[in-house]
């Protein structure tokens, strides 16, 4: 049994590692046929060029790192507190339509993002929020995913706790902060995990129109896109858009396949 698990370990592996070794191969190596897995001749020249290439840029490239991370994190941050604050009443109390409404949830899930495009682009610019971050950050917030996995999760926590808390005088946000975040924290690691690799990796789309605004992944995918001779750049940008979402996957994955298990998702 363990080396059957083994053996589709390491077929699960596969394309990472073929990831890895493409960013160090020379382009006589990447154009091999048939394509080899390991690097022969190792070199940096891929990683070389893509910053010289970054380095011409005019718009200075820690301006697309800050872009990034500001979207990642507040997009990341919101998911977490308005999908685990409006899981909270959902779960533990009942009201007029709270059945109806958690369908709704679970149905919204088989929309892909291609569906939600247009209308999402339609309130973004009622809004007024097109060419800015708010134009990415706030549909990442709204996603129900988040308020799925907090619900499936905090519906599990005993009533009696939360009535005994009650009894001693916490109130609804002190049970909140104190009892339902730390009960469910791995809910909401898996929550950040997902949202962090959905952000991570935006392009803005069509709401950035701003090169000062732009993301990371817009600027590698744009440099990546001039042809043929840019192959050994594209692999060496496949594998910084890859080093940290796996990274931040890796130390999170016992939280992860535990939400995934309480949550009845695969």
């Amino acid at each position: 049994m363990t080396m059957v698990l083994g053996a589709f370990g390491l077929f699960s592996a596969w394309p990472l590692i073929y990831v890895i070794n493409n960013a160090f191969k020379p382009l006589n190596e990447i154009f091999l046929f048939p394509p080899r897995l390991f690097v022969q001749n190792p070199t940096f020249n891929n990683f070389k060029d893509l910053f010289t290439i970054i380095g011409n840029s005019w718009i200075p490239f820690s301006r697309y790192i800050f872009n990034t991370v500001f979207i990642t994190t507040a997009g990341t941050l919101g998911t977490v507190f308005v999908g685990s604050m409006a899981a909270f009443p959902l779960a533990k109390y009942k009201f007029p339509g709270s059945k109806v409404m958690s369908s709704l949830i679970v149905y919204s899930l088989m929309f892909s993002s291609s569906v939600t495009a247009i209308p999402n682009y339609i309130i973004m610019s009622k809004l007024g929020m097109i060419d800015s971050y708010w134009a990415v950050i706030i549909p990442a917030i709204g996603s129900t995913l988040g308020l799925y996995l907090m619900k499936n999760n905090i519906v599990q926590i005993p009533d009696s706790l939360l009535e005994a808390s009650k009894m001693d005088g916490a109130s609804e946000f002190k049970i909140y902060f104190s009892i339902i975040m730390p009960l469910s924290k791995p809910a909401w690691i898996t929550l950040i995990v997902l949202s962090f690799q959905s952000l991570w990796g935006t392009t803005g789309g069509t709401f950035i129109y701003a090169e000062k605004l732009k993301p990371v992944s817009y600027t590698l995918s744009q440099i990546v896109s001039a042809g043929v001779a840019r192959t050994g750049v594209a692999s060496a940008v496949s594998l910084i858009m890859l080093v940290v979402p796996v990274t931040v996957f890796i130390i999170s994955q016992s939280n992860v396949i535990e939400t995934m298990a309480t949550s009845g998702m695969k």
